[in-house]
């Protein structure tokens, strides 16, 4: 996806009107932590950490920011996605106990936030953590 959209990126960044462009990768606080029994998890977290710090190395200097998102526990449907036997794992890990969890919404507001800097400023790495989770 960043392959085909990076050439018209660079095009749009050096447009008169706003001269910068904008990539946000969503990863996870996996991404930081590695835990037991989510390691394929936590390797995939980390490698779109390290991705996209690569590419914002690469093209930082064209106006095209690149950072990435990295939020705690979300409302998704993630975990109704797996079997009963890992699902019994997960809450058996007391992943649902964090009891108020970013909601998309919270997610969106935080992708906003990101691009709509003022073109000096690059926003390279943001956490969005619920406040129960530790």
């Amino acid at each position: 996806m960043t392959h085909a959209a990076l050439p018209h990126l660079l095009a749009a960044a050096e447009d008169d009107l706003r001269q910068v462009a904008d990539i946000v990768n969503i990863s996870s606080q996996a991404g930081r932590t590695a835990t037991k029994d989510f390691g394929v998890y936590n390797m995939t977290k980390f490698g779109v950490n390290g991705f996209t710090e690569s590419l914002r190395q690469e093209v930082t200097k064209k106006n095209v920011r690149i950072g990435v998102l990295e939020p705690g526990a979300v409302d998704t449907e993630l975990i109704s996605h797996n079997t009963e036997e890992i699902r019994n794992h997960l809450n058996a890990t007391n992943l649902d106990a964090i009891p108020n969890p970013l909601q998309p919404e919270d997610i969106a507001d935080s992708v906003v936030f990101m691009v709509t800097r003022h073109r000096r400023a690059t926003i390279a790495e943001l956490w969005a953590m619920p406040t129960s989770q530790a």
